[in-house]
């Protein structure tokens, strides 16, 4: 009986036939394809399109509150941040924080800009003098740093002249 059988396909058959961490199909799916149900949906509405959002349109004219969502999401598209028409004073060293939040606080009373937008500028400059801090403190520990290191060498420097003349 074992000679009518089929022989026995080569490798991993059954089971995982892929190794582990590597797909049948590496390329993946092709960019800009489309799946089944979207393709029948569009082609159920091909011709369509326009008499459903004539529909749409008329049943929320008439006060159809979900038609009326539908339209208003559609037309309008949803907000984002605009962009801010403010200028901000130059921030070069810490002494120029003051004016720039003086800036930022009559922009806020004049309603050139929003509470919310205030506290996103404020922010901004917040970080602008966290910025100047870490950068002073770098400057200020080098220059201790150096300071030590010369002072350490000047009294190991004498240290070796006693040294030499205590002999």
């Amino acid at each position: 009986m074992a000679d009518g059988l089929p022989p026995k396909p080569p490798g991993r058959a059954r089971g995982r036939p892929y190794e582990k961490g590597r797909s049948g199909n590496p390329a993946g799916r092709r960019t800009g394809s489309r799946n089944k149900a979207t393709l029948a949906a569009a082609a159920l509405l091909a011709g369509e399109s326009e008499a459903l959002t004539r529909r749409a349109v008329e049943l929320a004219l008439v006060g159809d509150p979900t038609a009326m969502r539908l339209c208003l999401e559609r037309i309008l598209p949803p907000l984002r941040e605009r962009t801010v028409k403010f200028a901000l004073p130059p921030i070069e060293s810490p002494s120029d924080i003051a004016a720039a939040m003086k800036a930022v606080t009559s922009a806020l009373a004049a309603g050139a800009i929003t509470p919310g937008e205030a506290e996103r500028i404020a922010s901004v400059v917040d970080t602008f003098v966290r910025a100047l801090d870490t950068s002073d403190f770098d400057r200020r520990l080098r220059e201790l740093e150096d300071s030590s290191k010369a002072h350490a060498a000047a009294e190991h420097a004498d240290a070796g002249r006693g040294w030499l003349y205590n002999r």
